[in-house]
């Protein structure tokens, strides 16, 4: 095993939660008559609920940010609270990974409110050392000081820290904050796969082949 700890993404990296991050995001721009570029969902999944809401602004969306965030929860909520599940073989490799002792965490956009009963109901959150939401850190994973503030947490140079994430704005500025980067294949960001690969150390198809790096 090269390395022993790992942070990971959770939208389209542990769970098949893109379609609806996609969906929720723009039903709300769509609601609001905005109009928007065809890579909106590469610019704002990185940014977090807060990040996104702030965007949304500048496109034209009326709504405060506070009643933005709470649209996005109520939408949001139920989905993860009941529907949406692990991808395939994340849960068996990250269990392979504790028992072999590696230090596991995660790092994502997602506030907290769907996150943790998020990671309960799949029977994964206790594998983790951090589980983080981008409002732990009032910054988004648009930003480089997220990736060195959350090194620093872990205890570990950045370098010898995995960072995964299916997110090619993501991936890069992890890489340009010194981690060691896995891009990680999903349908939502196919466009994006030769550039993610580009620009990571490594890249996986399905989370088996995390076991083999």
């Amino acid at each position: 095993m090269k390395y022993n700890a790992y942070l990971f993404d959770f939208d389209g990296t542990l769970v098949n939660s893109m379609p609806t991050f996609v969906a929720v995001m723009l039903r709300i721009l769509d609601e609001n008559n905005i109009n928007y570029e065809d890579d909106i969902v590469k610019v704002i999944t990185p940014l977090g609920y807060a990040g996104t809401a702030k965007y949304f602004r500048k496109l034209g969306v009326s709504l405060t940010e506070k009643e933005l965030i709470q649209l996005m929860n109520e939408y949001m909520y139920d989905e993860y609270l009941h529907r949406i599940q692990a991808k395939a073989n994340v849960i068996s490799v990250l269990k392979k990974l504790k028992n072999m002792g590696a230090d596991l965490n995660v790092l994502t956009a997602s506030p907290h409110i769907v996150l943790d009963p998020c990671l309960k109901r799949l029977g994964i959150y206790d594998l983790f050392t951090n589980v983080w939401s981008c409002d732990d850190f009032s910054t988004t994973k648009a930003d480089p000081a997220i990736y060195v503030s959350a090194a620093e947490k872990i205890g570990r140079l950045a370098e010898d820290i995995l960072f995964l994430d299916d997110n090619y704005n993501a991936d890069k500025t992890a890489k340009s904050a010194g981690m060691s980067v896995c891009g990680v294949f999903d349908e939502s960001s196919v466009e994006y796969v030769d550039d993610i690969k580009r620009i990571t150390d490594y890249y996986i198809y399905d989370f088996a082949q995390l076991l083999e790096l």
